[in-house]
């Protein structure tokens, strides 16, 4: 039987469903984390089902955590918002104060690693992709990785000196940087992947960050406060909100998360 809290989180993705049309306030101001915690609270109730453990069941305290690691990380990515001006927001006014409106970001921010995981876990228990390899072996030289750190950085200063023609790299600076960090300190990493031959988490990763960005989009599309792109020369033929383009960058952007997740938790000496 699913936990009850997925039973609580199910019921909240439909009430914030059913109210983008009724606006009931305060709720409809308050989509985003209700729909989104919502989400990663039935995600992990079926993780949990599956396999007998999950991120909150089996450790909340950490769950909680990385709650507050995903709010920061994304506070990151605000901040280079400042050069890129790739998206911006509207229908904050209902929040009054900038205490609302900040506490409201950060709870919505704190959602983001963690529908990302949950929707990977839950992937990761169907097994899809488990045969699936590459045909060779790649060794990975102390040299490849540090010319993967090395483009990361380059990929940044790119990114924050010339935004108009380098703002795609934003989804790949951290991953470049902190990837083959992981790698290096024995911790899990998409890079490691080419020297062990499997692709089933790389695959499953990026469908997960795939998953999550039609969703964002998605309920984006009918809320009160949202999110609009300003994105130069690929801004056409959008779904929803995003240019059709722009949803090829999901899957990297799961692939930077991965990569910050696994690089904090490193730091914490959890295996």
């Amino acid at each position: 039987m699913i936990r009850f809290y997925g039973i609580i989180g199910a019921l909240m993705i439909l009430f914030a469903q059913v109210n983008f049309y009724l606006k009931i306030e305060p709720f409809a101001q308050w989509y985003f984390p209700i729909i989104w915690f919502g989400y990663i609270f039935l995600i992990d109730a079926l993780v949990y089902r599956i396999k007998g453990k999950s991120l909150i069941k089996s450790n909340f305290w950490w769950f909680a955590l990385i709650l507050v690691l995903s709010s920061s990380c994304w506070w990151v990515f605000e901040y280079l918002n400042r050069f890129l001006g790739n998206w911006l927001y509207s229908g904050l006014s209902g929040f009054g104060s900038i205490a609302n409106k900040n506490l409201f970001a950060t709870l919505s921010f704190a959602t983001v690693i963690p529908a990302v995981l949950e929707t990977f876990e839950l992937f990761n228990c169907v097994h899809l992709f488990n045969h699936v390899e590459l045909k060779k072996k790649h060794n990975l030289t102390k040299r490849f990785l540090y010319t993967m750190m090395i483009a990361g950085f380059l990929c940044l200063i790119l990114t924050i000196t010339f935004p108009n023609y380098f703002f795609p790299l934003v989804w790949l600076t951290f991953f470049l940087i902190l990837d083959p960090f992981n790698y290096m300190h024995k911790h899990p990493s998409i890079v490691g992947h080419l020297k062990d031959r499997k692709l089933k988490i790389p695959i499953t990763l990026f469908l997960a960050g795939l998953t999550c960005g039609i969703l964002w989009e998605l309920w984006n599309y009918w809320a009160i406060p949202q999110w609009h792109y300003n994105v130069p020369y690929v801004g056409f033929f959008k779904i929803f909100e995003m240019p059709i383009l722009g949803y090829l960058g999901y899957g990297p952007f799961a692939f930077e998360l991965y990569a910050i997740y696994y690089f904090i938790r490193g730091l914490f000496n959890k295996n």
